[in-house]
């Protein structure tokens, strides 16, 4: 390498995004490309990958592993769901789980993982620590997929101020050859195959430097057999659980049961709008009695287009206003929220004003202007 210009390198280099964002951005397009429903971080830190990956819509379970405790509770409120997570439930679920512990301990809460992500973490890990972490997440945990990020000691004569190691915690930095090395060793013994890759490009010229932050992605190359999932599986937990959030989901009754009577109100508000607008217009002249007859024109876009036959339409009765259920049933929402009409019959019963018949959402309209 030139010394002049790897010199003139050191002061300018700069990664943009940073280093950190483009590692969690690997992980992120990984998580897009194979949908796992479940992820584990171990040395999650302060939690910044997972407060990302909480945003993917295939991930259902989400843990975080860390031998400092402090750290994470420093951040894991940052983890817990919004008011407006409550207003409008997703429809997936979603459950992040935040542990204390250590990599070279086997906890049976690992367990079950479709992908588990080691972010700049084996660098950190004694010895002893080293040795026991291939067993432990590729043998015990075995998840579908491994993803394990360490700095290239060859980028660092390029980066300015490193002397030895990048951060003061670092036992070590492998080269390329000898992370490939022990990755590659690791992926045979295990049944995995590996790909290399990396992020922070080293500048022109400099290409036989790698990649500033080395990344090895371990696939599975079997599924595990019902008697590999017995094997040598401990029952007593070693982590202690620091954190946990449950986030409303669709899939819970309650919250289902919230979202939908929310929506019929809304779509029957809606509908009788409509109709007594109409209503005023012709009075009370029987020749031009007003049919309800909705229109994109009329009605919100979301709502969809709605086709009614003659015994789904709204009418006045005196001082009630009766929307029939079907009618509310054919909108796109509340169709998608409930499945059925019983579905949406159970779910609103005794929580909405019905008809006698119960076939119709009734509205008094005596004292309104």
């Amino acid at each position: 390498m030139d010394k002049n210009l790897q010199e003139e390198f050191t002061q300018i280099t700069k990664f943009k995004p940073p280093l950190y964002k483009q590692r969690y951005q690997f992980v992120k397009d990984l998580v897009e490309k194979y949908k796992p429903k479940k992820v584990a971080d171990l040395g999650c830190a302060d939690c910044s990958l997972l407060r990302m990956l909480k945003f993917c819509s295939c991930i259902e379970v989400l843990a975080g592993l860390d031998i400092c405790a402090n750290v994470m509770k420093e951040k894991m409120y940052t983890l817990s769901p919004l008011p407006v997570d409550y207003l409008q439930p997703s429809e997936r679920s979603l459950t992040i789980t935040l542990h204390h512990g250590s990599v070279a301990h086997k906890d049976p809460c690992m367990l079950g993982f479709d992908l588990v992500t080691c972010i700049e973490l084996i660098e950190h890990l004694e010895e002893p620590e080293l040795k026991k972490f291939p067993e432990v997440v590729f043998g015990f945990m075995a998840p579908s997929i491994v993803v394990i990020s360490t700095p290239n000691s060859e980028f660092n004569p390029l980066l300015p101020g490193v002397m030895l190691y990048r951060h003061p915690d670092h036992k070590f930095e492998w080269n390329q050859a000898q992370f490939q090395s022990w990755a590659l060793e690791t992926a045979r013994c295990y049944d995995y195959s590996v790909e290399f890759t990396g992020v922070g490009h080293p500048p022109t010229g400099m290409e036989k430097a790698g990649f500033c932050t080395q990344i090895g992605v371990f696939i599975r190359k079997y599924p595990q057999t019902g008697e590999s999932l017995q094997s040598e599986k401990p029952t007593e937990a070693v982590y202690k659980t620091v954190f946990k959030a449950v986030y409303p989901s669709l899939k819970d009754e309650k919250y289902l049961q919230n979202a939908v009577i929310s929506e019929v109100i809304f779509t029957a508000q809606i509908i009788k709008h409509r109709l007594m607008s109409k209503h005023k217009e012709y009075g009370n002249d029987p020749e031009r009695k007003p049919k309800f007859q909705p229109s994109m024109d009329s009605f919100s876009d979301c709502l969809g287009k709605l086709v009614v036959e003659k015994n789904m339409e709204p009418f006045v009765s005196g001082n009630e206003v009766y929307i029939p259920l079907a009618t509310i049933f054919s909108f796109p929402k509340v169709n998608r929220l409930c499945g059925t009409f019983e579905k949406l019959c159970k779910l609103i019963a005794g929580k909405v004003t019905l008809s006698s018949d119960g076939s119709a959402v009734l509205f008094n309209i005596e004292h309104e202007d």
